[in-house]
């Protein structure tokens, strides 16, 4: 199992990762931003893929597997099948105490059950485990993809208040504030985020995005080999953490 040791600000300590496509230079070799080819940050396509995740994806059928038969099917070595049941069942029912499970199935010989570990960890982050905050939290999503910002903002500063111990709801904050370049208060909200869930490999990416912005690649490729560590499965990060040590080689040539 993959484990951070997170103390205080997550900041002060070790960092890593992003997720990033197509690196867009708009003049200023000292501000990277990745985008995508329609020039689209990432972390807004990253955070779309999510809002699809929470409020598209279909249910899984109730009643398939129960906790314990789940558990069991992730360890069973040569059912592919069965890993993927277990992987599926989990991030419909599953809690923070499955993180490990979904965490390790990340590195799992079966592609699909990897994806779907990946999914389904979204899944499990995306449950407060209160009704009332699930919905506040899917109606600030739909803001976020509406690129309602101040209103979102205004709907997870809410939900924060009300429970401050939703990891996710700190994620969606922080995203925000980068939308908005507040990157200190992104920041701030990444470190809440990994107090709460040190397996959130996203806020490490976010972590990784905001110092790509704030011109600090060493520490910017620190969280995204962080992120990297924990989902192994994340192209775009890896891509642009060859691209940060690429960069920071020529930087080291043109100082000497």
């Amino acid at each position: 199992m993959i484990a951070i040791n997170v103390g205080g600000s997550e900041r002060r300590s070790s960092p890593t990762p992003p997720c990033t496509l197509e690196e867009g230079n708009h003049g200023h070799r000292s501000r990277r931003s990745f985008h995508a080819l329609d020039g689209t940050p990432v972390w807004s396509l990253c955070l779309g893929l999510i809002a699809a995740v929470v409020l598209l994806s279909p249910p899984v059928s109730a009643g398939t597997l129960s906790h314990e038969q789940a558990l069991q099917a992730l360890q069973d070595a040569n059912d592919a099948e069965a890993r993927r049941e277990g992987v599926r069942t989990l991030g419909e029912t599953g809690t923070s105490v499955d993180l490990p499970w979904l965490v390790a199935a990340l590195r799992d010989e079966d592609p699909l059950v990897r994806a779907m570990a990946e999914s389904s960890l979204w899944r499990v982050w995306s449950r407060s485990g209160d009704e009332e905050i699930d919905r506040m939290f899917v109606t600030g999503v739909a803001e976020m993809g509406a690129r309602q910002f101040r209103r979102a903002l205004e709907t997870f500063t809410r939900i924060i208040d009300r429970k401050p111990e939703f990891a996710e709801a700190w994620n969606k904050r922080a995203t925000i504030y980068f939308w908005l370049g507040e990157f200190e208060n992104s920041l701030t909200d990444c470190d809440e985020v990994m107090k709460r869930n040190p397996y959130h490999f996203g806020a490490l990416s976010g972590y990784g995005m905001i110092y790509m912005q704030l011109d600090r690649p060493e520490r910017a490729l620190e969280y995204l080999e962080r992120a990297l560590a924990i989902n192994p499965n994340l192209r775009q990060v890896r891509s642009a953490i060859e691209d940060l040590k690429r960069e920071l080689l020529e930087r080291g040539r043109e100082s000497t």
